[in-house]
């Protein structure tokens, strides 16, 4: 890509990017900007490269195998009780005076 960017400018463009880059930031400052700049890309490979080990190490391993599942026959569900009628109900909550007065 960077080829590809330097092909498009001419001898003039990139003569022209390295007069105003001096005069904005002056000849000390320039080697100083530059390295900044060097070893920020060098970190970022580096980080770029790293994702890509982890990424290409999941994909090496194998799988985490799958738990063996019963048949539904032999799982073991909580079994549900029936709602209590409404006689019921009313036996054992007529000593509450709220209850009542729902009733």
């Amino acid at each position: 890509m960077n080829e590809l960017l330097i092909a498009m400018l001419g001898g003039w463009e990139i003569a022209g990017i390295v007069v105003v880059v001096l005069v904005l930031f002056g000849a000390k400052k320039v080697p100083e900007l530059m390295g900044g700049l060097g070893k920020g890309i060098k970190e970022f490979k580096k980080a770029s490269r790293e994702v890509q080990d982890e990424i290409q190490q999941a994909i090496e391993q194998e799988p985490p195998s799958r738990p063996v599942s019963r048949p539904p026959s032999q799982t073991t569900q909580p079994r549900k009780t029936p709602p209590a009628t409404r006689s019921e109900a009313e036996d054992s909550d007529t000593s509450d005076p709220l209850v009542s007065k729902i009733n």
